[in-house]
């Protein structure tokens, strides 16, 4: 298994993951993301407010971006 970091990022700030996880293929990299998007949008979402600027960036150890998903892709509105 490989280890792969999940930074949130803007076009200014970032948050970089320093101790990232060890994941076995594309696929768990793509739900690790989404549940970690969806996650950030809850503690969001209790403090009161939705900030969708953000995605979540993953890096593989060369720093390569093996996935991106934009907060705002992390969930679905229904009214």
């Amino acid at each position: 298994m490989s280890r792969y970091f999940f930074h949130l990022r803007d076009g200014d700030d970032q948050l970089l993951d320093p101790d990232g996880v060890e994941l076995a293929d594309q696929q768990a990299i793509e739900a690790t993301a989404l549940a970690a998007a969806r996650d950030t949008l809850s503690h969001e979402l209790k403090a009161g407010r939705l900030d969708l600027r953000y995605r979540i960036d993953v890096e593989d150890e060369g720093g390569r971006v093996v996935h991106s998903i934009d907060l705002a892709d992390a969930f679905e509105t229904i009214r």
